[in-house]
């Protein structure tokens, strides 16, 4: 069987790279891309190579970055600006194959086994990619090339990434000599939890994961266990697809309040947004679900509070009001009526809207219709077309969040 070829293709630093390459004026400047502090929203979420050096790091707060880094430019981000930038890179790799699977809005794999007659060897191939995209973008990309998904996205992130051109290959040959000499922490799939325990078992390293004993670590964490041993020694058998994103798991929608939200009459209206949103979301995918998660955060960071917990329906739904008032019993359980920062419902436990059965206890045929017709507005004349008065109320956030893209402004 043909060795594969994967590519995992990045990004650096995607939001500031295209604010710089649409404006000249920042091409030697230190650049990061935030939220709007004055929305609590000031997180970093990308900054340039040059903000980077003086220690800006992704997702810390606004005011820590401009603490490190006085000089830095702070562009708000344009997500409908870097989804274009992003649909038109996966546009270039598709011509060097039509596998390629969109991993993140800044990473996307390829699969290249059967294109290496038409376009030359891999690296000969990562270069050509890494220079189309950089004169049609002005982004610059890093290539992790692997014989499987697992190893191309640590050839990027740890090799590639640091490699003055940007490109890294990964397989046996090599994999003891280079992977296996990294922390634990810098595999992928380890987090800061996992890695804690790796660590206390005594693995400080990857090698050291990949020659432990497969049974224990299948002992102590399952299936779990073997995957993580899989990765440490270089195995990974899941094809680059493009369907990854077909079939959905969930449908959720999470929301930083502009504010602390202090009483359950506020908090009730976003939760009836949120239940609204991902009601719309279902029904545009052709999912019902049949149970409904709120999670919480509170307002004290010094002393975290909150909660996530789930209620199953008692019959699948994407009807707003059904995922309100599972999630207002949810909340109204488990809410310790401190003040909350942040807040997310959640429809699970998908499956096809249609066909379904009907209860001679439900008016769902009613309820159906009403969606549709609030559906139909909303397609047609835009998401604040039609409101409920409650959003008109000061803890609505329909209006504002009409305006944004993935939680920022388009």
């Amino acid at each position: 069987m043909m060795k594969r070829v994967i590519f995992l293709v990045d990004m650096q630093s995607f939001y500031a790279s295209v604010e710089k390459a649409e404006n000249p004026k920042l091409k030697n400047k230190p650049v990061i891309v935030s939220g709007d502090p004055e929305r609590r929203s000031g997180i970093i979420l990308a900054a340039c190579p040059l903000a980077k050096k003086s220690g800006v790091k992704t997702a810390e707060a606004l005011w820590q970055a401009q603490t490190k880094c006085p000089e830095a430019i702070v562009v708000r981000p344009r997500m409908q600006r870097y989804i274009d930038i992003s649909c038109q890179i996966t546009t270039i790799l598709e011509q060097y194959t039509d596998l390629v699977e969109v991993f993140s809005i800044d990473e996307q794999f390829l699969d290249l086994t059967g294109s290496l007659k038409l376009f030359g060897d891999p690296f000969t191939i990562a270069k050509k990619i890494q220079q189309e995209i950089i004169e049609e973008t002005g982004v610059y990309a890093r290539v992790g090339i692997a014989p499987n998904k697992t190893l191309a996205k640590i050839a990027c992130d740890a090799f590639a990434k640091k490699n003055q051109n940007g490109i890294f290959k990964l397989d046996e040959s090599n994999m003891k000599e280079t992977m296996w000499e990294l922390p634990i922490g810098k595999m992928f799939g380890v987090g800061s939890r996992m890695k804690d325990h790796l660590q206390r078992m005594g693995i400080q390293k990857i090698g050291q994961l990949a020659t432990f004993s497969i049974d224990t670590l299948t002992k102590r964490w399952g299936i779990n266990g073997q995957v993580l041993w899989q990765i440490a020694n270089g195995i990974d058998y899941a094809p680059v697809t493009t369907k990854t994103h077909d079939k959905q798991k969930a449908v959720g929608h999470h929301m930083t309040l502009p504010r602390d939200y202090k009483t359950f009459d506020e908090i009730k209206v976003i939760l009836l947004e949120l239940s609204e949103e991902v009601a719309r979301r279902a029904r545009t995918g052709g999912y019902r679900g049949n149970t409904v998660s709120v999670g919480i955060r509170g307002a004290d960071f010094n002393f975290p509070t909150g909660f996530h917990r789930q209620v199953k329906l008692t019959s699948p739904t994407n009807f707003d009001m059904d995922i309100f008032h599972a999630a207002l019993h949810l909340f109204r359980i488990h809410w310790n009526r401190l003040p909350v920062r942040s807040a997310g419902v959640t429809l699970s436990e998908l499956q096809p809207a249609d066909p379904y059965q009907l209860s001679l206890f439900d008016f769902s045929l009613k309820k159906e219709h009403l969606n549709e017709a609030m559906d139909y507005i909303y397609t047609k004349y835009g998401p604040t077309a039609i409101v409920r008065a409650s959003s008109l109320t000061s803890a609505g956030q329909a209006y504002s969040r009409a305006e944004k893209i993935g939680g920022h402004y388009k």
